[in-house]
């Protein structure tokens, strides 16, 4: 198709190292056992209607969100407040910007009114096979997103599905971290105070077949350099994610957005709250389609445990940002946190 990414072109020459080096491929399929046989778990579910209950309730709803925050660093929530219609709209929108025709989508700022270099795909600094995202995406900043007359006609209705969904899902946002702060202990104001429109974003994905899709992720394993990230997921599947040391494969629920915790959460926390690794497993026939909301702050925002004697070290998600930039440069895959360890 020509809407896309030319995958075997740009890569070709890690194909080919793949077939010829034959260890390298035994390396692969051993260490993929955990792609091929990997239990399937529902992740905690919690209804957030329970919020508006009485106190009892209200307590019950947020002792459950802190405890699966502590425990599994995932969970998925319903009764959210974000309609079924404006879920539907937003993701047939996105499946007509996807099937643009992948020159027009390279240049985004002309065709698609985003902003140069909003369209990214594959892995450029990719060296192997299991370096390689198999996928692609539209990283798009809550300031850019504005039903006003920048957009033309082929993509105002996304821009106006996109509004909607973006404006429930940062309110979602803001909620869940106020709940986890406070059962904390801290009842502030910090995530509305450095957690603005400016700062936080939307990653429309989508993840071709994929023609071997046992040795090339379509998501490499990672954690999120955010606060919380919301997810949305359709049903086709594919996201997994370590729990007791184990890779799962994540069950998807039709009616549930799925929530999870990024390393700025974890280390604000003091470990209390786990930002876990996750990956997305790609499929050889079907393509899958997600949207993601991250909750993060300005550059110059420091992040400091908020509880002693702390785990990591003060620094600016500028810092924290630069040093996982150049992890990826150096070693070819993010450290994170452990970069930061008192």
């Amino acid at each position: 198709m020509d809407s896309d990414p030319p995958f075997h072109e740009t890569y070709k020459t890690l194909f080919v190292n793949s077939i010829d080096d034959e260890e390298s491929t035994t390396k692969i399929t051993q260490n993929n056992d955990r792609l091929v046989i990997v239990e399937e778990r529902e992740l905690p579910l919690i209804d957030l209607s329970r919020l508006g209950l009485d106190d009892l309730e209200k307590e019950g709803c947020k002792k459950e969100i802190a405890r699966a925050a502590h425990e599994w660093g995932f969970f998925q929530v319903i009764n959210h407040g974000i309609s079924k219609d404006i879920l539907e709209k937003m993701r047939d929108e996105q499946v007509k910007v996807f099937k643009q025709p992948f020159h027009n989508k390279c240049r985004e700022d002309k065709f698609l009114n985003f902003s140069a270099g909003s369209y990214r795909w594959g892995t450029p600094t990719a060296t192997s096979l299991r370096q390689l995202s198999w996928s692609e995406a539209f990283h798009i900043p809550m300031t850019d997103i504005s039903t006003s007359d920048a957009f033309n006609s082929n993509t105002l209705t996304l821009s106006s599905s996109m509004e909607q969904f973006a404006t429930k899902v940062a309110s979602l946002a803001q909620k869940l971290a106020e709940v986890l702060a406070e059962k904390l202990g801290h009842e502030s104001n910090f995530f509305q105070e450095n957690c603005l429109p400016s700062t936080c974003y939307l990653r429309l994905n989508r993840y071709p077949p994929c023609p071997i899709p046992i040795e090339i992720f379509g998501l490499m394993p990672h954690t999120d350099s955010d606060f919380l990230t919301i997810l949305h997921q359709d049903q086709v599947g594919g996201l997994q994610l370590v729990k007791d040391g184990k890779w799962i494969a994540v069950k998807p629920n039709p009616e549930a957005l799925i929530i999870n915790i990024g390393d700025l959460f974890q280390a604000w926390s003091n470990n209390s709250y786990k930002s876990v690794q996750h990956c997305v497993v790609t499929n050889p026939t079907k393509e899958r389609f997600s949207a993601a909301y991250f909750l993060c702050p300005s550059y110059e925002t420091v992040i400091e445990s908020c509880s002693n004697p702390s785990v990591y070290r003060k620094f600016s998600f500028r810092e924290y940002r630069q040093k996982v930039q150049e992890d990826v440069q150096k070693h070819g895959y993010k450290v994170g946190l452990p970069r930061f360890l008192v």
